[in-house]
């Protein structure tokens, strides 16, 4: 099969998109963060296009086609146990992917931290007597709540509360690297999660000219569509989305956004 052709597996057409940007992860102050949080240099985001119609259930089928494409495996980053980047370089025997919801459209989701104070009104995280949760130190109530299961305070947020990307991207961010130093006050983590949350998944502004004569004047519809379907597996989300104006877009794209040491490995390699 020659380079850029699609492969047999629903017959998806892959391209890597090095062109797109994620202003997000390179701002001053987030990279400073990342510094911070001993994350920096280990956290990257990836596009791709693909050009068929994405169908949820045959996800498996669309996933395994990603992963050999010709022009997938010699591009996709992936972080070694070295802390290098490498590249996919391999053939993916098995995949499993997970459904991860984005439908928090408000940072008021983490509001309850306040009403349960785990943060105080000043925005500072409450301290805690230390205890370890391995590989983490808890010397706060954040990352209790973050962590402990038994702890008093775990349920404010319920399961499919933690499914969410926002969430996982928040706690993410909260625990850190392997020498991470904490922040005191909660805005910080706020402010990063947001930002690189808007940046990843787009809502998608779609503008259609509705022809009606109604005092001679054309109206504009402005349709707001949240791209909400995501996938979970290796070390990688992904997010899906397609305007339906073909003035502004005509492609299909993912968004790989990689963690490290977060989410567990589905990936047989």
């Amino acid at each position: 099969m020659a380079a850029g052709e699609p492969g047999d597996l629903g017959s998806y057409y892959f391209r890597f998109l090095p062109q797109k940007t994620f202003q997000s992860l390179s701002t001053q102050e987030t990279t400073s963060r990342l510094r911070q949080w001993s994350m920096l240099g280990r956290i990257r985001a990836q596009a791709f296009g693909f050009d068929q119609v994405f169908q949820p259930y045959r996800k498996d089928d669309f996933f395994m086609a990603f992963f050999k494409d010709p022009n997938v495996i010699p591009n996709l980053k992936l972080l070694s146990d070295s802390g290098q980047w490498i590249t996919l370089g391999t053939e993916v025997k098995k995949i499993e992917a997970l459904n991860v919801p984005c439908t928090q459209l408000s940072m008021s989701f983490f509001k309850r931290l306040y009403n349960e104070d785990i943060v105080r009104d000043s925005g500072h995280i409450v301290k805690c007597l230390d205890s370890f949760c391995d590989p983490f130190l808890i010397s706060d109530e954040l990352r209790k709540v973050l962590l402990v299961e038994d702890s008093e305070k775990y349920e404010i947020f319920s399961q499919p509360d933690r499914e969410e990307f926002l969430f996982c991207l928040f706690k993410h961010l909260c625990l850190g690297g392997a020498l991470c130093q904490y922040e005191d006050v909660l805005n910080p983590y706020l402010e990063t999660t947001k930002l690189i949350y808007k940046d990843l998944v787009r809502i998608l502004l779609v503008c259609a000219t509705l022809q009606q004569r109604v005092t001679n004047r054309h109206f504009l519809t402005l349709l707001w569509i949240l791209s909400s379907v995501m996938f979970m597996f290796y070390t990688t989300v992904m997010v899906w989305g397609k305007c339906l104006n073909s003035i502004l877009s005509d492609d299909l794209y993912l968004l790989f956004f990689l963690f490290t040491n977060f989410f567990y490995l589905n990936t047989d390699l």
